[in-house]
Parts: structure tokens; sequence; C-alpha cells
């Protein structure tokens, strides 16, 4: 969607004040249909551009909350190759001895920050998946606005042909395209 929607709807509803002009009630009509699918348009691809901004946001998000659930992951993992090491050291080391305690207390503390360690790299995890949750939900409303944006588009493009041709058909046709548009507006926040 152009990030001049809402220039691209003025110009619109500019052309059909000036088709307005002609005092014929049919062109009338269809000029109010194409200044109110402009602000559709408008209004959709405004919408489209957050859901997508949130989307790209809660992405980055889920990928810092990954790494990290890797770095507390990875310090877990060297906590309990030290413990273990320690443990191997203080069952080796003469029985009584002073090195022995301090390996057997060493590997008591880094026994005790493992539990932490899980906790902190499961919350992290947690929230990466609420993150990208939420990602996949802001993409899915993006792509519904994308649609109503460009049935809205069809329907301007449709109602300016029956403003030439003067044919009512493309007119209820375009119309029929701004009501197809509406409904995926409302699907994108309803669904």
């Amino acid at each position: 969607m152009p990030d001049h929607a809402a220039l691209d709807a003025h110009e619109h509803v500019e052309h059909a004040e000036h088709a307005a002009h002609e005092r014929d009630p049919f062109i009338s009509r269809v000029a109010i249909t194409v200044a109110v699918l402009a602000v559709c348009v408008a209004a959709a691809g405004s919408l489209e551009t957050m859901e997508g901004e949130a989307s790209l946001a809660s992405t980055s998000e889920a990928v810092l909350m990954q790494d990290r659930a890797t770095d507390t992951w990875n310090e877990f993992q060297a906590d309990s190759i030290k413990k273990h090491l320690y443990t191997i050291a203080g069952l080796n080391a003469a029985a009584g001895s002073a090195s022995g305690e301090d390996f057997r207390k060493n590997a008591r503390e880094y026994g005790g920050t493992q539990g932490r360690l899980h906790k902190n790299a499961d919350e992290y995890e947690k929230e990466r998946d609420r993150l990208l949750a939420a990602s996949a939900h802001h993409e899915k409303r993006h792509q519904w606005l994308t649609g109503a944006a460009t049935l809205f588009e069809i329907g301007i493009a449709m109602s300016t042909v029956a403003i030439i041709t003067r044919r009512r058909w493309l007119w209820l046709t375009a119309s029929g395209f701004g009501v197809l548009g509406l409904g995926l507006l409302g699907a994108a926040y309803l669904g």
C-alpha cells in the first residue's frame, strides 16, 4: 500500500466533486461512492501499515527473547559442567582436605544457580512464544487489510469507468467491491 494513501484519497474526492458538478444524479451518486471508497482505502491503508509494523516489532522482540533464552541456556550448561567438574574434583580430593571441601562448596553453588537460570530461560522462551503469536496475529490482520484496500481500489476504478460510460451495473459492481472490502476490513479485527 502506498505511503500516500491520504493524498490519494484526497485526489479521488476532488475528482468525485468535479464529476458531481455535472448535475447528473447518477454521476453524483457515483461520485459520492468514489469519495466513500477513497476514505475507506485510506483507512485500510493506514491500518495495514500499522499492523505490518506491529508484526515486525513483535518478531524483533521475539528474536531478542530467543537470544536471551539461548544465552541463559548456555550459562546453565556452563554452570552444569562446572558443577560436575567440582563434584568430581571433590570426590577425588583427600577426604576431609580443605581443597575437597572447597570443591564440594563450589559444586553446590553452581548447582544453586542452575535453578534460577532454568526458570529465567523458560520465561524468555514463553515470552518469545507470546511475541511470535502476536506477530502472526498482526500479520494475519495485515493480509486481510491488504485485501480490503485492494477491493476498495477496484471499486474506485470501476466507479470511474461507470462515470465515463454511465453504466449503472458498473457502479453497482463497484459498490459491491466496496461492501466486500468492508467485510474484509471487519474480518481483520473480528477474527
